[in-house]
């Protein structure tokens, strides 16, 4: 297991200029060695390569069917995935890789699969400094193995393994987990709110954003506003609070008052703790997670709430003959 020091302060050169050179380590972590004969090729690829061969003899070559045509535009890319589990065989984590041929190498970095939310994760360029990819919290040491498979037109094929091996800890630790069933059982509640509360500020935005239109959508139907005017708003305003409670109070922040913590930040606090760390989780990680996952609760009833309320406004407005708005369904007889 490896956390990544950062002895100049952040990731990189931090702020020691470009004159300053360095060059980065290779990646740490378990590495797969692997070897694949041919390329896994698309239909497209097959057909391609068939038509060469045709020309190449001076055969004449034919412009393919509509229908071949379109199951070629419509078959996903094959790949190659590997898939790590612990003792129990449990997966820890799913690792892509390009079904080309060739000897080649993959490291699995002692992490689980994170659960940010697949859409919007954060990339920071190669010169920023600042944040960090997304990533899952630490595997703990012992035994893993690890298999290869082949993914084509939807049904994932073996290819080899499982391969076992053995993930061990550094003796570099100051103040080590002695509990590690208790590291492991607090990390997994911090990524299952952390999940949760993803999956659920995305879709306070989704309804944020569908209020906006909603807003719009009234102001252009041909029939009187003013009812539905005040129930957007008395909703609008309800997910402002909702909003306020996950994010945070943004008038006070953007005029540098100090502001109560928010359920996001006393989950990231445990986050930014725990996910860097192989020792026990402090008292503030643990305060942090257990206010947070308590206000949790009733903020996703309320926004459960209010979606069910915007999909109900949505119907108002379709009897209406509002222009539409993103996620309302027209009815159509």
């Amino acid at each position: 297991m490896f956390v990544p020091n950062t002895p100049l302060g952040l990731r990189d050169k931090g702020h020691l200029g470009s004159s300053y050179y360095a060059t980065p380590n290779p990646p740490v972590g378990a590495v797969f060695t692997y070897w694949l004969k041919e390329d896994i090729k698309t239909l497209k690829a097959k057909r391609q390569e068939a038509e060469k061969a045709k020309f190449d003899k001076k055969e004449p070559v034919y412009y393919p069917d509509i229908e071949a045509l379109r199951k070629e535009d419509e078959q996903p890319e094959p790949y190659l995935l590997f898939t790590i589990t612990d003792a129990d065989g449990d997966v820890v984590r799913h690792l892509k890789a390009a079904a080309s041929k060739g000897l080649k190498r993959i490291v699995w970095d002692f992490r689980h699969n994170t659960t940010a939310p697949v859409l919007g994760r954060y990339k920071p360029a190669p010169d920023q400094l600042f944040g960090g990819e997304e990533t899952g919290q630490l595997a703990l040491p012992g035994t893993y193995s690890v298999s290869l498979s082949k993914y084509e037109d939807g049904v994932l094929t073996p290819i080899a393994g499982p391969v076992k091996f053995n993930c061990k800890a550094l003796n570099n630790v100051t103040l080590p987990a002695t509990d590690l069933p208790a590291y492991a059982d607090f990390v997994a509640k911090v990524a299952s709110l952390r999940k949760a509360l993803s999956t659920t500020n995305s879709i306070r935005g989704e309804l944020s954003g569908q209020m906006s239109a909603i807003q719009t959508a009234i102001q252009e139907m041909p029939a009187p506003p003013q009812d539905l005017l005040k129930k957007a708003y008395d909703l609008q305003r309800r997910l402002n609070t909702v909003t306020l409670q996950l994010n945070g109070d943004a008038t006070r922040g953007r005029r540098e008052f100090e502001a109560p913590s928010s359920i996001n930040d006393r989950l990231g606090y445990a986050q930014g703790v725990m996910w860097g760390t192989t020792s026990a989780p402090t008292q503030t990680a643990i305060d942090n997670y257990n206010i947070a996952a308590k206000q949790f609760k009733p903020a996703l009833s309320e926004l459960k709430a209010i979606a069910v309320e915007v999909t109900e406004l949505g119907k108002q407005l379709d009897v209406k003959g509002a222009p539409a708005t993103p996620g309302r369904w027209p009815s159509w007889e």
